[in-house]
């Protein structure tokens, strides 16, 4: 698939998850808190779009704001990780052999042995379920991710002579980490940030399917799973639809970041052209 293509595709089925949640704040077909049982399980129509689950709740609505709770849990936690990892990763490089980079890497060597979402399960089950605690769960899992990367991108720089010269000039390694090493390993970060964005939204929908993530009455979509596991073989529209829009959402993000790795990338860049 083309460039073009992938950041086309990618970016569209980003912009249409995007504008659904930003447009759930302010209206809903239905409200999704009010239930309707004697118009319960009903298939896909002109008045509910969807269908309705076993509540005879407007399934439409609930996509809508379980995208916002998707997506805000996502990117929170992509935040934290990008946060606290950036940082550290910065760090361990300009101190390459020392005792900060051999504790730095050595806590993400940690972190990685244990099955991420174990952990983020174990987690939030001894805080408790909650989007809060997911958004932890998720963030502390996306620091070593970006600590890594951020490293890796940044010790062969070191070497250049362009930092050569800035340490010459009497540059301090956090302002050369800053000014120099940050925005040149960005491009990196961009593409790993919309790579962790897609995992973080399979990580809430699977924390939500275990009954640790958002908790009712706010819609998720790996709650719209759960719910729906027991109804499939007469109501499948209940899973289908929930499981579309969680292969949806991954779906534009690996694609937009795919697009944007060949985009930033300047070797691919060259090759292209």
């Amino acid at each position: 698939m083309s460039l073009s293509r992938n950041i086309f595709i990618g970016g569209l089925l980003c912009l249409i998850v995007v504008c659904a949640a930003l447009i759930s704040f302010v209206w809903t077909p239905y409200d999704i808190t009010t239930m309707d049982i004697p118009n319960k399980l009903q298939t896909p129509s002109a008045l509910h779009w969807f269908g309705t689950d076993h509540f005879g709740r407007d399934i439409f609505s609930m996509i809508m704001v379980g995208a916002r709770t998707s997506l805000a849990v996502a990117l929170v936690a992509v935040g934290i990780g990008m946060g606290l990892g950036v940082p550290l990763g910065l760090w361990a490089a300009a101190r390459q052999g020392g005792w900060a980079d051999e504790l730095i890497m050595r806590g993400n060597d940690l972190i990685f042995a244990f099955p991420s979402l174990v952990i983020a399960i174990l987690i939030t089950a001894i805080l408790g379920p909650g989007a809060l605690n997911a958004i932890l769960a998720i963030g502390i899992f996306n620091v070593p991710v970006f600590a890594r990367l951020t490293r890796a991108g940044a010790l062969p720089l070191w070497q250049r002579d362009f930092i050569l010269a800035a340490r010459v000039a009497g540059k301090s390694r956090a302002l050369i980490s800053i000014e120099h090493i940050l925005p040149n390993v960005a491009n990196l970060l961009i593409v790993q940030g919309t790579i962790q964005f897609s995992l973080g939204i399979l990580a809430e929908a699977g924390l939500s399917y275990v009954g640790l993530g958002a908790q009712p009455p706010t819609p998720s979509w790996g709650r719209m799973l759960a719910d729906a596991q027991t109804m499939v073989s007469f109501a499948p529209h209940l899973a289908l639809i929930p499981g579309l829009a969680i292969i949806s959402a991954v779906l534009g993000l690996n694609l937009l970041g795919d697009g944007l790795r060949d985009w930033l990338d300047p070797k691919i860049r060259v090759v292209r052209t």
